[in-house]
């Protein structure tokens, strides 16, 4: 939905972190707006969805309070009826200020949304910082000689302070594609934990889940789950489309929402647009098919990772935004599939290997789960330390619902929005998430993959899509890097160090 940046602290001008913010603008071109109180400035720019009236641009005041809020609470109207809430806008901005003003942190309970938001008490000067219980926005923490800055990008905290490389974080990338447990590449930058809140920079977990239930699910409430996911995520004062690879859970979103368009990318020589045509088949919607060439792809990673100032996760991501600065054409919003693998077990050879074993080692973890070829054991017995459960599986499905996920949400949250497109995903709704987690391994995987889904929208979505065998996200990595590719590295090491000479260099 936005971009948000606050600071906190005495040395920092308004013009220079007027600067900082406006390397978010992408986030959110419709409204700018920066307010300053006593040693605190907060930054918004909006992306306008709903209330697209100005009445809802932030920072938003009432009574002694501020916010600064990036996402989108999709429940909103319930909750303005059954908490008796009174508003002046029709935004779902409001209602958040007003939900805290009322029950203070017992507020996030209530809330069905993706979001990341500060709150600032002018009179007590108390502040409120919340993120959504996946970690689908982003929100990053500098803190350092008494400053303090929360940023839902890095690249607008570097420009108002510099950070050493942070080589640990480095290594996780570079074993893992991604960093975990707060970490970036970044020494003074850390990410807000998913599900927690802080009060004046106290932490408190306010979610998480329990691998260990036992009790199965019922098709009904799986159902009713998914359809009013899709339900609620489909509420926008602006156009809604949905990405359609042809896989099973983007088909099935697709036609739970029968958008007006849909979208896919590939190479030439490696896409999936013939499953795509199978799929748009009994559809009304236009969809549309963007190509993408290797020269086009390798200019692309270069902008977006100097852009950043990060590291891209997956070479997909690339494809995913140059798709969606397509869709930004005619969807300011796209409904995206990602979370359904972790729900249902879609990696399902490392979750019957997971089923398999007494415990977890180390290498085995590396051969079945990391991407880079070096041996770096410190980090993955870090990334392994202190799972939940009782057993290796139960391990393995809490690692993939909350790190691995965490890694894939941020790759679309930062693909989309530097369209100014915002990516909804139904299928990580809490209420879902709470419900599979602890099934049993034979009610979420059958006899393939994704049973419970097959099973349930077989008669909704074409016959060979719910036939079809599971492939990942196809890039041409091997000819992209040719050069760079030989013994010792293997295709994802070069795209791993390539995206890493970019930034340190």
């Amino acid at each position: 939905m936005c971009g948000i940046l606050a600071y906190f602290g005495t040395k920092v001008r308004k013009e220079r972190f007027a600067n900082a913010l406006d390397l978010m603008n992408h986030r959110g071109p419709d409204y700018t707006g920066i307010k300053s109180y006593k040693n605190v400035i907060f930054g918004h720019k909006r992306l306008s969805i709903i209330d697209l009236s100005p009445s809802s641009n932030q920072p938003f005041d009432l009574d002694d309070y501020s916010l600064i809020f990036n996402g989108e609470i999709y429940n909103y109207i319930e909750l303005k009826k059954e908490h008796n809430i009174q508003t002046i806008t029709d935004s779902d901005t409001e209602v958040l200020l007003r939900m805290y003003i009322k029950y203070g942190a017992d507020s996030l309970q209530y809330l069905n949304g993706m979001f990341s938001f500060i709150i600032y008490n002018k009179i007590t000067q108390d502040v409120f910082v919340a993120r959504d219980r996946l970690g689908i926005k982003p929100l990053y923490i500098y803190e350092k000689n008494n400053e303090l800055i929360y940023s839902s990008e890095i690249a607008s905290i570097l420009d108002i302070y510099d950070s050493d490389f942070d080589e640990f974080g480095l290594r996780q990338y570079r074993k893992l594609r991604m960093t975990l447990k707060g970490y970036t590449i970044y020494k003074d930058i850390k990410q807000f934990p998913a599900g927690s809140y802080s009060i004046n920079s106290k932490i408190t977990k306010y979610w998480d889940i329990n691998p260990e239930r036992s009790d199965d699910p019922s098709d009904e409430k799986l159902d009713f789950l998914l359809r009013d996911s899709v339900s609620l995520r489909k509420r926008s004062d602006v156009p809604v489309g949905t990405y359609l690879s042809g896989g099973l859970d983007s088909t099935i979103l697709t036609y739970m929402l029968r958008p007006d368009h849909t979208w896919t990318v590939g190479f030439p020589e490696m896409n999936e647009f013939g499953w795509t045509d199978i799929a748009d088949r009994l559809l009304s919607s236009r969809h549309h098919k963007t190509l993408v060439n290797k020269e086009e792809f390798l200019a692309a990673a270069d902008w977006m990772i100097k852009k950043r100032k990060e590291p891209l996760s997956v070479p997909n991501e690339i494809l995913i935004y140059l798709m969606t600065k397509e869709v930004k054409k005619e969807n300011t919003v796209v409904l995206s599939g990602e979370g359904a693998d972790e729900l249902f077990w879609g990696y399902d050879r490392i979750f019957k290997w997971a089923k398999s074993q007494e415990s977890i080692q180390v290498s085995d973890f590396d051969k079945k789960y990391c991407y880079g070829s070096n041996l770096d054991n410190e980090v993955i017995d870090f990334a392994l330390e202190g799972l939940p459960g009782e057993n290796p599986l139960e391990k393995i499905a809490y690692f993939f619902q909350i790190y691995h996920l965490h890694g894939l949400l941020r790759r679309v949250d930062n693909s989309t929005m530097l369209c100014s497109v915002e990516a909804r995903v139904p299928f990580v709704d809490h209420r879902l998430i709470e419900m599979m987690i602890g099934a049993s391994f034979d009610w979420k995987m059958g006899d393939s993959f994704k049973e419970p889904l097959k099973r349930l929208y077989q008669n909704l979505i074409p016959e060979e899509i719910i036939n079809r065998e599971k492939i990942g996200f196809p890039v041409p990595l091997e000819s992209v890097f040719a050069s760079k590719v030989d013994k010792k590295n293997s295709p994802m090491d070069a795209w791993l160090e390539y995206n890493i000479n970019l930034i340190k260099y």
